[in-house]
């Protein structure tokens, strides 16, 4: 099918700021939900929760078919949905770089920590570093970098479900969108307590099937609009945005080539330098997809998780690319900016894009799918700060291993509730950010606080628990300043405060900066300690993470 200009005008039509029928969208999305809950319910069994390995971990049941459909079901969040897309939509091929990053992040998971993490036969990354190096310090430190990589991750998912449920409902009120947010923080903490990591798991197994699925008709559909020739497509996105290109001083055909959001200054590119090593790198470290290596029974599972997952993932930013693009031939270039009237912003071009090509019905089914993808996400980010805090800090150094049966998870529990209340108030100072970018700080931290850690600690045998704190404590303290006094939190109008001015450092991504200074603290942490630690323990970590010999059936604490 060839559709000519007459077809492509009648799509421009849709208003993306209009929530089409609202009573559509809200019943398809409150259907979903209620599926959602019953598959949580029955997956996870209710509040049996007799373990911690059953709360945590799923009690290690799960498939390496079924973890790498879960692990895309985790990775393939906000971000990647509405997030991406929008960048597409907004910058182009700067945009589609985000893609790329994420992508290849996994293949410096899989080569590096896939297989040798889950041959510790552990629960957490604190669990993996505490065994050859000084347990209390360690747990005390990855707790906290854990933490303040789920609290950024967890700012883009509620900024997405605040602007994709009021794209729905047609909420443009600052307030209301607020009260949006805060409704889906506490939909998401229902979900844990209830299901936990063994119901979260499938609901994100599914939720990957209906977000893949959805993507891939959404793609089909708009490349058969354009003869399913992609050249005519990105002619179009040309065609579409050329006039507007001019008048902000970039090239008529600058969406599809380099340089229209990183090229602008020499800053610019060092900060995409940045960005691409916080993408590539930080998948490695981040603590919820770690976790997930940890559901999975043998090391041979979790290399055919990773497997699958790169397979899955690799394919869903292929469509990204397609309605990115789409999304900048839709609807006049200037619909995507912020103060546009469009609820979310950039946020809303991948429901844009259904919406146009659909109507409200597939508005509220795509809408839907991508909210559940946000809870799923959510819900197994709360899970890893809560495993963490609880199991790290609460068992392993409050109480030194010593604890009544259940009280971990209860611990755990009461501590979702807290992460969600925070998650909330972040969601709603943040809601105006691109999520895929706000992924990316998270993404800056993990690579800065926890990679180093984890490396050195799988493959140097020299390496020292001084060597250990000094860089993930350093890693996330540069990561977090940076990020601070950037134009992200203050300075403009795109800005978290946009009051406020004191975005001294140019960067809007620390990562160029904060990863190497946490290789770097880790080398000299360790030659600078005194301390040698048990060097009996590292010997048995380096059997165990290569071998998988005695790791079955071990216990965490």
């Amino acid at each position: 099918m060839n559709a000519g200009p007459a077809a492509v005008l009648a799509l421009t039509e849709v208003d993306p700021a209009s929530p089409g029928r609202p009573v559509i969208n809200i019943s398809i999305f409150l259907a979903f939900v209620a599926v959602t809950l019953f598959i949580v319910i029955r997956g996870g069994g209710g509040s049996r929760h007799a373990s911690g390995e059953e709360f945590f971990a799923g009690g290690r049941s799960f498939s390496g078919a079924q973890n790498g459909l879960a692990i895309s079901g985790d990775y393939l969040s906000a971000a990647s949905f509405l997030g991406i897309v929008g960048a597409i939509a907004t910058a182009g091929y700067d945009g589609f770089l985000y893609s790329i990053g994420f992508l290849v992040a996994w293949i410096v998971a899989l080569l590096l920590v896939a297989e040798l993490m889950r041959n510790t036969g552990k629960f957490t990354m604190a669990d993996v570093l505490a065994f050859r190096l000084r347990a209390r310090p360690i747990r005390v430190a990855a707790a906290t970098t854990t933490l303040a990589v789920t609290f950024f991750y967890l700012l883009a998912q509620m900024a997405g479900a605040g602007g994709l449920v009021s794209l729905l409902l047609g909420i443009r009120s600052s307030g209301l969108q607020s009260v949006v947010i805060a409704v889906v923080g506490l939909l998401m903490i229902v979900y844990v307590l209830i299901g936990g990591m063994k119901g979260t798991t499938w609901v994100q197994m599914i939720k990957a099937v209906l977000l893949i699925a959805g993507a891939g008709v959404t793609t089909v559909w708009v490349l058969a609009l354009n003869g399913f020739d992609l050249s005519q497509l990105l002619g179009r996105v040309v065609e579409n945005t050329s006039a507007f290109m001019e008048e902000n001083g970039h090239a008529p055909d600058a969406m599809l080539g380099p340089g229209l959001r990183y090229g602008g200054s020499d800053w610019a590119k060092v900060d995409f330098i940045s960005l691409g090593l916080a993408l590539v790198l930080g998948t490695a470290g981040l603590p919820h997809v770690l976790m997930r290596f940890f559901t999975v029974p043998t090391a041979k599972e979790a290399r055919k998780s990773v497997v699958w997952s790169i397979f899955l993932i690799g394919l869903f930013y292929v469509f990204t690319l397609v309605l990115g693009y789409a999304a900048a031939y839709m609807f006049p270039p200037e619909t995507w900016l912020k103060g546009s009237g469009v609820p979310g912003g950039s946020n809303a071009a991948a429901p844009a894009v259904a919406a146009a090509l659909g109507g409200p019905w597939m508005l509220g089914i795509m809408a839907a799918v991508a909210f559940a993808t946000i809870l799923a996400v959510v819900a197994g980010l709360a899970i890893t700060a809560a495993t963490s805090f609880s199991h790290d800090i609460y068992t392993n150094v409050i109480k030194r291993g010593r604890v009544e049966p259940g009280a971990e998870v209860r611990v755990a529990k009461a501590t979702v509730v807290i992460i969600g209340l925070i998650a909330i108030a972040g969601g709603i100072a943040a809601k105006d950010q691109n999520i895929a970018f706000l992924v990316s700080l998270a993404f800056a931290v993990a690579a800065s606080a926890n990679l180093p850690t984890i490396v050195f600690s799988l493959y140097w045998k020299r390496f020292t628990t001084t060597g250990a704190i000094w860089s993930m404590y350093g890693g996330m303290t540069s990561a977090l300043v940076m990020i601070a006094l950037s134009p992200v939190v203050s300075g403009g109008p795109t800005a978290m405060l946009p009051g406020a001015d004191f975005d001294i450092i140019p960067l809007s991504n620390p990562g160029i900066v904060s990863i190497p200074l946490g290789f770097g603290l880790a080398i000299i942490g360790t030659y600078a300690s005194r301390n040698v630690d048990d060097r009996a323990k590292e010997a048995e970590m380096d059997v165990r993470a290569l071998t998988g010999l005695g790791a079955e059936g071990a216990v965490a604490h």
